[in-house]
């Protein structure tokens, strides 16, 4: 009898080759028979996102929230929704960007909605996903609407009323409304309640009233007259698939700058982060030392996080662009923010006493860093593998001189909680032979003692975040793999840097590496999912500790090659 992991790990690969299918074939209902496959699917993987996903009358708040704050405000209301690449909608519409998972999107008329994917195959599994939720959920609101005749109840032409109110920004009874949300939502009036308030507090998505209204309506529509909802995937998209257009030419853009800023014949230092942790960490004493009291770096990235501080970050980005950091902007539609510091232009003495740098590894060296905001799945191998790749340069064949590359990123942790440190020693990819051991320059060693757990051993790369399943993710703590965490990007990251050291040649074999993850969430704790909230300013001493780790190998990069090749005996 197969065990509850094995039916998860079926489900998985039924969802990855039918969502694969129907990407090939162009189009599909998701009430029609292949979307009723998906649908099938994603209920017997049971994710632990999406909460109630499989109660046929409870409504999944938590993961709805989640789900409409990554998905274009508005797309409730639509029937047809095409998935397309670059294609040139920007020069006459207004892109809608979902704060939480970038990427222009167009309400071309009131039916449609024009989704842009640009970041590969994991944007499109990542959408597909939610868009299965949320048409789950539709269901269960169509259904939670009706009495046992097929009629609408009392309820749903009184949600109806007030969600005109709404637009007219007229006032209503929220009290009441609550009332009227729980029967269609199945749950309390106190889930209801809070929920809400949870979504007025996002301005990039709709009320819980609309949201609710306009899920229904489209469910009954579909139910009733026959309205078919469709999603489309553009021609253009599935020509493109796999082409790494969108990355070659983010790396091209790189490489020009490199070449045009005299850089390409130094030293460089790749790291994956987010795009502040490294410029405060370099800048943050030198541009704030004695207008605060603290002079932690750790403290003045807790001041610089909150959002009314908008004049301290402007005063530290303005004093970094002045002293050798260059930020380039991202015309590629891959939404991957870039900077690159020059290191000789840092005077070690406006550095943090917590940065260590020699400074005659500085000086001579002149080691150029490249920080590149974090990739999203397979868009981390196509990323890397475009930015490693020869290019030419007046004729003659020309490589980057990559010395070590950092990944620096959140994860799903399977011990331990929220804001705890994970050290990679392997990269395992779900469902697949890619396994990927490395040596790692980091290790347990150097995050003991910081007041977080640390927990090393290999990382599990998943198909998607939404895709967590909890009898999976304890199979794979507890057996024999030990795994200490799950993320979407490292074996793929890995991928390109071991295709290249390995077979192509086109970075040095012996490139240093350095992984390591705090954890955003842990899914197998009740209420530790994503859906459960942000980490907030919990994820500050994490990101800083290994953004400070990270920066004192590079800067101390000559001392350490010392030591390796002349031991102190």
């Amino acid at each position: 009898m197969a065990t509850r992991a094995q039916e998860s790990t079926a489900a998985v690969q039924r969802l990855y080759i039918a969502m694969r299918h129907l990407i090939a074939r162009g189009s599909y209902k998701p009430l029609g028979l292949s979307g009723e496959a998906v649908m099938s699917a994603l209920k017997t993987l049971n994710p632990e996102i999406y909460g109630s996903i499989n109660d046929p009358e409870r409504v999944e708040l938590d993961g709805l929230l989640y789900v409409f704050q990554r998905l274009p405000r508005g797309i409730e209301e639509c029937q047809f929704i095409r998935l397309i690449s670059r294609e040139g909608y920007e020069k006459d519409f207004t892109p809608i960007v979902p704060p939480r998972r970038k990427r222009n999107c167009y309400r071309v008329d009131h039916e449609q909605m024009f989704v842009e994917m640009t970041r590969g195959r994991s944007d499109i599994y990542d959408i597909l996903t939610h868009l299965t939720f949320m048409y789950i959920e539709a269901e269960k609101i169509r259904l939670n609407s009706e009495d046992h005749r097929g009629d609408k109840r009392r309820e749903w032409n009184t949600l109806k009323d007030l969600v005109e109110k709404e637009k007219l920004g007229e006032e209503i009874n929220e009290a009441i409304a609550y009332t009227y949300l729980s029967t269609l939502l199945g749950r309390t009036y106190s889930d209801v309640q809070a929920a809400a308030k949870r979504f007025s507090q996002d301005s990039s998505v709709n009320s819980l009233f609309h949201i609710t209204y306009w899920l229904g309506q489209l469910a009954t529509e579909e139910a009733n007259a026959k309205k078919d909802r469709e999603i489309i995937f553009s021609s253009d998209l599935r020509y493109k698939m796999g082409h790494h257009d969108t990355g070659e030419a983010w790396a091209g853009a790189i490489k020009r700058f490199l070449i045009e800023n005299e850089l390409l014949e130094r030293p460089l230092h790749v790291i994956s982060a987010n795009p502040h942790s490294v410029m405060n960490s370099l800048y943050a004493y030198g541009a704030l030392h004695g207008h605060m009291q603290t002079s932690s770096i750790e403290n003045m990235a807790r001041q610089l996080s909150i959002e009314s501080n908008g004049e301290l970050r402007r005063k530290v980005r303005n004093y970094a662009l002045q002293n050798g950091m260059y930020e380039l902007d991202d015309t590629s539609g891959g939404y991957i923010a870039v900077q690159i510091f020059d290191l000789e232009q840092i005077d070690p003495k406006s550095l943090s006493p917590e940065i260590s740098c020699n400074a005659d590894y500085l000086s001579t060296q002149k080691p150029v860093l490249f920080v590149m905001d974090y990739a999203f799945g397979e868009q981390a191998f196509e990323t890397l593998d475009e930015l490693f790749k020869p290019f030419l340069v007046e004729g003659q064949t020309r490589r980057l001189s990559v010395r070590s590359i950092g990944i620096l990123g959140k994860a799903g942790i399977l011990e331990g909680d929220k804001g705890d440190i994970m050290v990679p020693t392997a990269h395992v990819f779900e469902g697949t032979a890619d396994n990927y051991p490395f040596k790692n320059d980091l290790s347990l060693a150097d995050f003991t003692g910081q007041g977080l757990e640390v927990f090393e051993g290999p990382m599990i790369t998943v198909l998607g975040t939404s895709l967590q399943n909890r009898d999976i993710l304890q199979f794979f703590l507890e057996s024999s793999w030990k795994a200490v965490g799950l993320e979407m990007e490292g074996a793929h990251y890995q991928k390109a840097i071991q295709a290249h050291a390995q077979i192509r040649h086109n970075i040095p074999s012996d490139v240093t590496l350095r992984y390591a993850y705090y954890a955003s969430d842990n899914p197998l704790k009740t209420g530790g999912t994503l859906s459960s909230g942000s980490l907030g300013l919990d994820g500050v001493k994490p990101t800083y500790l290994i953004t400070i780790k990270m920066l004192n190998r590079i800067m101390e990069e000559e001392n350490t090659l010392k030591e390796k090749i002349d031991p102190i005996l």
